[in-house]
Formats: structure tokens, C-alpha cells, sequence
């Protein structure tokens, strides 16, 4: 587990979000970049740090943490997927959506719901830090953290919060599997 403190002043939320039919559509780049520019357009009208993200094929964990007295994560993700639903809408449609999801308008790239957990202490946020970055890694897709390309690990390794070689090592693999 990496060791480090945040200090954090408002809440901090652990996500999970799936593809609709756990499709492996999410690492694709038109859906990499239009994610890239919903959360920057997200931040701009409610704010949010990205603490640490991981995309997936199927899925996205993140860790997001809001501003203090903020607690209003389903807006933001309604607005992150609607982006993301419009701007690849047309890349995604072989899949016909059922008649609840037309008459929304929803197109078949999100399951509807997200599962999130509120992060409780420093090492709660380190353990769900760690489980983000070393997913990868767990699912068979990568030999080491630092080979997985959508996540938020490069950026913990510049910080020194994690050595390059985390989560590929035998020690970071028994560590985990805990």
C-alpha cells in the first residue's frame, strides 16, 4: 500500500461506472477523448478534483474530491455521460437501445446507475488509490501498473507517491491480493 496523506477539505468519493452491457468500448479514443472533455467542462460549472481515475474496457473507477459543504456527484456524472453519450452517439448505435433508454434519449454507451463510496480517512484513500492503479494489472491486461496507459498512475509516480516499478513487482501482487 502506498503511504501518503492527503488533506482533503471537502468530501472524497470513490466511483464506479460501467459500459452498457459491459461493452469494451471506454478505452477506445473517441470515448477517451470525449471523457477528457466532459470532465473539464464538468469542473468548469461544478468543481471537482480528480484525485485518481482508471478506464477500463467495460469500466471507470475514480476518486473524485468536491468542494466543502458540495455533495452533488449525480449531477456531475449526469452531465459527464450525457457529454460523452451525444459526442460518441453515432460511433456506438449498433446497439439498439431499449424503449425506456429512446424515450430519454439515452444512447447505449453508460449503464444507468454509478456505485460510489465516500472515502473515510487516509487509509481508506490509500487502499482505494491503490486498488484504482494496480486494476490493470488484476484484470490480466498489463504485467505492472506503469504499462497501463488510462490512468491516473504516471501522475502519483511523478508526484513520488509510487515508484515506477509499483504494482509489478511480487510484493505489490501479494500486497494486493490481501
Amino acid at each position: 500500500m502506498s503511504h501518503f496523506r492527503r488533506v482533503r477539505s471537502g468530501r472524497t468519493y470513490f466511483f464506479t461506472l460501467v459500459a452498457f452491457r459491459r461493452r469494451p468500448i471506454l478505452c477506445d479514443d473517441a470515448i477517451r477523448s470525449s471523457l477528457r472533455v466532459a470532465f473539464d467542462r464538468t469542473r468548469l460549472r461544478r468543481p471537482l478534483s480528480i484525485d485518481a481515475i482508471v478506464l477500463m474496457p467495460d469500466h471507470l473507477h475514480c476518486i473524485w474530491t468536491l468542494p466543502d459543504g458540495d455533495t452533488d456527484i449525480s449531477t456531475r456524472w449526469a452531465q459527464i455521460k450525457h457529454h460523452v453519450s451525444f459526442s460518441c452517439r453515432d460511433q456506438y448505435d449498433d446497439i439498439a437501445p431499449a424503449e425506456s433508454r429512446r424515450r430519454r434519449g439515452e444512447a447505449a454507451i453508460w449503464q444507468r446507475r454509478f456505485w460510489e463510496h465516500q472515502i473515510r480517512d487516509d487509509d481508506d484513500m490509500a487502499r482505494h488509490v491503490d486498488y484504482i492503479h494496480y486494476k490493470p494489472v488484476r484484470h490480466g491486461h498489463v504485467s505492472s501498473a506503469a504499462q497501463w496507459p488510462y490512468s491516473s498512475f504516471g501522475r502519483f509516480v511523478k508526484s513520488g507517491i509510487y515508484l515506477p516499478d509499483w504494482g509489478g513487482t511480487e510484493a505489490a501482487r501479494t500486497m494486493m491480493l490481501e
